[in-house]
């Protein structure tokens, strides 16, 4: 006989279902990073039809206490989301200190952060790029292309775009790791100080290389996030495109109410 979910027996098959395991992970019978019971489990345990446990589980996400790996199952969630500070993410003092932003997030965090660097070299301008960086379409950029993990998992894909004439004369820009402090403290020593950068994000649902790339069920929502990076002397001297798991983040912005 399957057993009877603890829950509100007058709620959907699929909701008791999802509360069942729900109260299993509160209570740790579903410890942090286990995996939970597959679809043929759970139909089994739950004499439930494979519709009903997928919103079951999709019901389990929408909750943020499990993640699911594209092609692996699902997991029960081991850490909070990264806590991103963008009124303070980009502070001199974090370049200067020899940590990059996501790397200092990751780590206030909990997590163990890790970067994976996909691409570092030239490439043709697409014409948004372009425009950014206000150089015609097809204009040679350096294009640096890296997915960040947390504790292993991978959580966001970033590629910045740095005009040629700037890169060509910064050889840590051409390493996998720039150094410490990342792209921007180097740009700064070659003389290139940032006076502001700017960020637009916006939120949609995740492509099919993006469900790939940050192991998503199909149907996840990401933020992408655009930002371009101006210099004192008023050239942006680097954009970049980022692609979030958007369950894996909490985005603080810290905004003046004064004159």
């Amino acid at each position: 006989m399957a057993p009877t979910p603890s829950r509100d027996a007058g709620k959907p098959r699929y909701l008791q279902i999802a509360d069942d395991l729900i109260q299993q992970i509160e209570e740790k019978v579903l410890p942090a990073g286990e995996q939970v019971p597959s679809e043929a489990e759970l139909m089994k345990k739950y004499a439930a039809s494979q519709g009903t446990v997928r919103k079951a589980i999709g019901e389990l996400r929408t909750t943020g206490l499990v993640e699911t790996r594209h092609g692996k199952g699902s997991y029960v969630k081991r850490r909070p989301p990264v806590r991103r500070k963008s009124s303070d993410r980009f502070r001199r003092s974090h370049r200067m200190a020899g940590k990059a932003a996501y790397l200092a997030e990751a780590e206030q965090s909990g997590s163990k952060p890790t970067v994976s660097v996909l691409y570092v070299g030239p490439t043709d301008a697409p014409e948004e790029i372009a425009e950014r960086l206000s150089v015609p379409t097809g204009t040679k950029v350096l294009s640096r292309r890296r997915l960040y993990f947390s504790d292993g998992i991978p959580t966001e894909e970033a590629t910045s775009y740095l005009p040629w004439d700037i890169a060509q004369d910064i050889p840590e820009l051409f390493e996998e790791n720039p150094g410490g402090g990342g792209i921007y403290a180097r740009l700064e020593e070659h003389g290139h100080v940032l006076k502001e950068l700017t960020e637009t994000l916006r939120v949609r649902l995740a492509t099919k290389q993006e469900v790939a790339a940050l192991s998503l069920s199909p149907g996840s929502p990401i933020i992408h996030l655009t930002r371009n990076a101006e210099s004192e002397a008023g050239r942006v001297v680097e954009v970049c495109d980022t692609y979030m798991a958007a369950d894996q983040f909490v985005l603080e912005y810290r905004v003046p109410a004064g004159d």
